[in-house]
């Protein structure tokens, strides 16, 4: 059993006691100091909270609790059903509510779910405002309402509102997008990805769409998190198919990978170098991404005369850094699209618009447009964490081994290298240290990680 407690929010395996998982109690705890916090800062005594949820299999009686809690401490809620995060966090906006709870736990498998908090923007709550809700759960300290002070709970869905708000962005194309007449598949892995993505391919006006695990049913059919190692069938089923682009997300659809027509992967971490691409070829400015993303992206900013920086990882950080620098597009190499001209959250509908608006104006195939980008190879890895481990220590020594080199310490420890870097931070979403590496081929990059792996495990068994 495990409960993370982070910038990401209130993640957790689901049963077990209280605190060793995401367990009921835990549930109601954490959503009664949430809706604590949303009365202190907006100083309501009845704050409007929007409810949203991904379609793993908890996520019903997660629902329930979170709703039945907020309603306990006085909230009205907006309860918007199966949608995407995305979805939830336009409805904030749109509700003019005060805030928002997304149940999901994004790429984690089916026996996690997890609490993602809102502010009245729609978009994550910073380290600091998470902090406070931390503490009103350790100490419990809220207070619910008297029977006459009860909230309510509307239905409401958001779904085609999304859409609307998607095919009205500037730079999405629908008649190019209709004109290409692409076969376009899409794997969603069994949450409401088979929802809101076919929706939206008939909004762009595409004809032939090929769905691949699209019922959400909550039993993902295989690992959720889009990485190419649980992607081999449906890259199989791209090459049988015959189809234009596939598009594979995460359960609540803010993370895009791309399969092109060929069956390859398109790389994840090129999702957002291609729509950053797109965006700066119309709309020139700066860029960021976080600490562990692909040198490409900064490359093609430069080409197109802008700037890039990087921020930690996590999305409420990558959002601050992008206001901070007026920055035109970014996200995360995860596939993690983030358009101020949209909004302040990683949205994979808005990434499925931009880069199929991208590659029917560039007239290539998705391996054509590929070919088009540096190439730079990641190794993505991590270690499994044990209770004796001291990831600050380990880090602190990693830093000291290569002080004569370029390191960068904001989040975890950085290290650049004249043609290759390697980051090593501890996960905000699992138990584990995550090690990537990029160099200029594959080899270098597994050599690299696999070198810097040994040596943490040399420190740690010491």
């Amino acid at each position: 059993m495990t409960l993370i407690k982070s910038i990401s929010g209130i993640r957790g395996t689901i049963g077990g006691k209280p605190g060793d998982g995401l367990s009921p109690l835990d549930v109601v705890k954490f959503t009664a100091s949430y809706a604590r916090w949303a009365i202190e800062d907006t100083g309501k005594k009845s704050p409007t909270i929007v409810v949203g949820r991904d379609a793993r299999i908890s996520g019903a009686m997660v629902e329930s609790l979170v709703c039945a809690t907020l309603c306990g401490m006085g909230c009205q809620v907006v309860n918007i059903g199966l949608a995407t995060t995305p979805t939830t966090e336009l409805a904030v906006v749109k509700e003019k509510a005060d805030g928002g709870i997304i149940l999901t736990a994004s790429h984690n498998p089916a026996q996690w779910n997890a609490l993602k908090l809102l502010d009245g923007k729609g978009e994550f709550l910073s380290a600091h405002e998470g902090a406070k809700i931390l503490a009103f759960a350790d100490m419990e300290d809220f207070i619910f309402a008297d029977v006459y002070d009860l909230g309510t709970i509307s239905e409401k869905d958001y779904l085609q509102a999304h859409i609307d708000h998607v095919l009205n962005l500037e730079l999405v194309d629908v008649p190019a997008i209709a004109k290409a007449n692409f076969k376009v598949a899409f794997d969603a892995v069994n949450s409401v990805g088979g929802i809101a993505i076919p929706a939206l391919l008939k909004g762009l006006g595409v004809k032939s769409i090929v769905p691949i695990n699209e019922k959400p049913t909550g039993y993902f059919a295989h690992v959720p998190e889009p990485l190419p190692e649980n992607l081999v069938e449906t890259c199989q089923l791209v090459k049988e198919k015959q189809v234009d682009v596939c598009f594979v997300v995460d359960p609540d659809v803010d993370r895009l990978s791309i399969i092109s027509e060929d069956g390859s992967m398109f790389n994840e971490e090129y999702t957002l170098v291609a729509v950053a691409d797109y965006v700066l070829s119309k709309t020139p400015g700066n860029t960021v991404s976080n600490l562990s993303s692909t040198r490409a992206l900064r490359d093609v900013t430069e080409k197109h005369g802008g700037s890039y920086t990087a921020s930690a990882v996590g999305e409420v950080n990558v959002t601050a850094q992008m206001k901070a620098t007026n920055a035109v597009i970014g996200g995360e190499g995860n596939g993690g699209v983030i358009y101020p001209a949209s909004h302040y959250g990683r949205d994979a509908l808005v990434g499925i618009a931009l880069f199929l608006s991208h590659l029917a104006k560039s007239g290539k195939t998705c391996t054509e447009l590929r070919e088009t980008y540096p190439n730079y190879f990641i190794s993505k890895n991590k270690i499994e964490l044990t209770p004796e481990i001291d990831v600050d220590a380990v880090l602190i020594q990693m830093k000291e081994k290569y002080k004569h080199e370029n390191v960068n310490d904001i989040d975890g420890v950085k290290i650049d290298f004249k043609n290759e870097w390697v980051h090593l931070r501890k996960s905000n979403t699992e138990p584990i240290i995550r090690i990537y590496a990029e160099a200029g081929n594959a080899d270098s990059s597994r050599n690299l990680a696999e070198k810097i792996i040994s040596e943490i495990k040399a420190i740690t068994t010491n």
